[in-house]
């Protein structure tokens, strides 16, 4: 049998799951929080002194801050771009490219419906902090779902899982230390805010590192070759095409991640340890049943971290910040 259609049936195995998988990672849309939960009521009296109290909070925190929200913001609203190449994935088409109707198609499209509320959230919130010239985030944002950008996995739903797996955990740690940074600057609804979105974005990590962790056990050594392809490629961050206007594709990827680092919204550092969480969630050390090219890669798996590590190390940030067309200085209001 070829390695496809093993695929397709580890995907069939695991769709007979997938109700318990939404029972379980996914809140009903009834229950779960909506973005005008954090924002000013636009039919409340005290409408405009919400917004005052929100811009005026807002001119005290710092410019790293504003662009890591915005690029936080922005990726967010990339989703069509994230949602096209799941539903690509073998065992969401068949053979021959034909979409199924089937658990993991129910899975995805309601996985996009609670991630499209976070971009919702943020976009109205960087409108009304008068800290955003919100056309050049627009243009950003358009730009990026224009891009697209190759993960690397192809149609290979083990290379997939393993990607969200790592993407999910990544931006749970970015909005978490968000919401941590507004918090120190008295910004209690952002960081509320940030820290639900946060919240979300965990119970996805949890969901797709689960189903790793059942493929796993029913196909350990193809499962071991895919998560070493995944990390000898590198995670490619959905903000690695970010452009503003007039430039080329991804000139504002190097400028957005020193901000992110600066601030310690997301750093080097945060990349190797999920690296090293996902191994440990895994249990990659004591997988068994593998073959001699999966023991091999499980030997590349376990040291990569340590590599990465070193190279981390010696990245140097600058002190000076990148000029960004999407920042409006607080004190030219």
């Amino acid at each position: 049998m070829s390695i496809h259609n093993i695929r397709l049936e580890v995907m069939q195995l695991l769709e007979k799951d997938v109700d318990s998988f939404m029972d379980k990672f996914l809140v009903p849309v009834e229950k779960i929080w909506q973005p005008t939960d954090f924002l000013p009521n636009a039919q409340s009296d005290t409408f405009f002194d919400e917004i005052k109290e929100l811009q005026e909070i807002s001119k005290d925190l710092p410019s790293d801050f504003w662009v890591t929200l915005i690029g936080d913001a922005v990726t967010e609203e990339a989703l069509p771009t994230y949602e096209s190449w799941l539903l690509n994935m073998d065992g969401v088409v068949d053979e021959e490219g034909r979409y199924l109707e089937n658990g993991w198609a129910k899975w995805i499209r309601h996985w996009t419906g609670e991630e499209n509320r976070h971009g919702d959230v943020l976009n109205k919130f960087l409108y009304l902090s008068g800290r955003v010239n919100m056309r050049e985030v627009e243009i950003s944002t358009q730009h990026l779902i224009n891009d697209g950008f190759d993960i690397g996995t192809s149609h290979d739903p083990y290379r997939n899982f393993v990607y969200t797996s790592f993407q999910e955990l990544a931006t749970y740690i970015s909005h978490n230390n968000v919401s941590k940074i507004a918090k120190d600057y008295g910004a209690k609804k952002l960081s509320r805010m940030c820290k639900i979105i946060a919240g979300d974005e965990m119970r996805h990590h949890l969901a797709y590192s689960e189903f790793v962790r059942r493929i796993f056990e029913v196909d350990p050594s193809e499962m071991m070759l895919a998560v070493q392809y995944m990390f000898k490629l590198k995670i490619v961050m959905p903000a690695h095409f970010l452009r503003e206007a007039g430039q080329q594709k991804g000139n504002l990827f190097e400028p957005y991640s020193d901000a992110a680092q600066r601030i310690g919204v997301y750093t080097a550092q945060d990349y190797v340890d999920i690296m090293k969480k996902l191994i440990q969630i895994w249990d990659i050390e004591n997988i068994s049943g593998l073959t001699d090219e999966a023991e091999k890669a499980r030997d590349y798996i376990m040291k990569f971290p340590g590599r990465m590590e070193r190279i981390s190390s010696r990245i140097v940030i600058p002190e000076e910040s990148y000029d960004f067309k999407w920042l409006i200085p607080a004190t030219s209001k």
